[in-house]
């Protein structure tokens, strides 16, 4: 007689682990570090390592701390220390993106229970911390390579400076103000190509959190494209929003979670006080995956 052994689903299994989904990641983000890096020069790799070193042994730290599994080889915290570093200026002191990634791993994931089970971004919620506390180093822009202090594209454009706005083509290749990771479209776009083939991300949630955003910019009367390429949008999209742990499990919730934080990217962006948005926008809806699960998941079979 064959033996059965009867357990509750899911009955999936796999070959793909954490540090290879951490692996692909940071592979994914290697033009971007690399645009920021030619644009801003070794201020730009130095913040990158800080951030990355200081996530690292925050996990490490804490997690002896708590007396639990040490983890820090997934490549979790690392990717979690990079993504922070960016969304942050090139300019932003060392000491202060330390603690930043020191916030993202603790606050944002660690008292939580660790991955996977952190409701919020972490990288995210470093940022917003870091934006609450150090508004000022959080927002001094440079322009790249002479490093002038500047205005980023949507800052000139919600507050009518008198500068002038770049091209559309500095926009896409990353040649103008910004955060280390946003600026460069093209950069971001070959990232997202590679995350798009290895399918650790599916087209539903980028997309239509693009399409929100341009979509609402023309209803508005706004430039889509310049809405799309300005600002930390792409990185967000695909990047940030995309995170496995925080974003809805189907693809209709991934369509709602992406046209909701699109809409409230342009509200944030030209009704609220901020030139951007997309940072509070994806914790808002990181907040409301657990709803948008709950009435988008599957009808179980046989069941009404």
């Amino acid at each position: 007689m064959v033996p059965y052994i009867v357990s509750t689903s899911p009955h999936l299994k796999i070959r793909e682990t954490i540090s290879a989904v951490m692996r692909d990641v940071l592979i994914a983000l290697i033009p971007a570090v690399a645009a920021a890096v030619y644009f801003f020069g070794r201020r730009a790799l130095w913040v990158i390592l800080i951030s990355m070193a200081s996530a690292i042994a925050a996990e490490f730290i804490s997690e002896k701390i708590m007396k639990r599994e040490v983890t820090v080889s997934d490549g979790s915290a690392a990717i979690t220390g990079l993504l922070l570093a960016m969304v942050c200026p090139p300019g932003i002191p060392l000491w202060i993106i330390a603690i930043g990634a020191a916030v993202s791993i603790v606050l944002g994931k660690q008292v939580f229970g660790g991955l996977g089970y952190n409701p919020f971004n972490p990288a995210l919620i470093g940022r917003a911390v870091l934006m609450a506390s150090w508004p000022v180093a959080m927002t001094t822009w440079v322009t790249p390579f002479d490093a002038i202090t500047t205005a980023t594209p949507l800052a000139i454009a919600k507050f009518n400076l008198a500068q002038p706005l770049p091209s559309y083509w500095n926009l896409f290749i990353g040649n103008r103000a910004g955060s280390l990771g946003e600026t460069s479209a093209l950069a971001l776009l070959l990232g997202a190509a590679y995350l798009l083939y290895k399918k650790q991300i599916s087209w539903h949630l980028p997309v239509s959190f693009i399409a929100a955003v341009g979509l609402l910019s023309s209803i508005i009367g706004k430039d889509p494209l310049f809405n799309i390429l300005a600002g930390g949008l792409i990185l967000g999209a695909f990047f940030m929003a995309t995170d496995m742990v925080t974003s809805p499990m189907t693809g209709q919730g991934k369509i709602i979670f992406g046209c909701g934080g699109g809409i409230l990217t342009i509200l944030i962006r030209y009704k609220g006080g901020f030139p951007e948005g997309v940072c509070y926008s994806i914790l808002i809806f990181n907040m409301l995956t657990p709803l948008i699960d709950k009435y988008t998941r599957p009808q179980k079979f046989g069941v009404k």
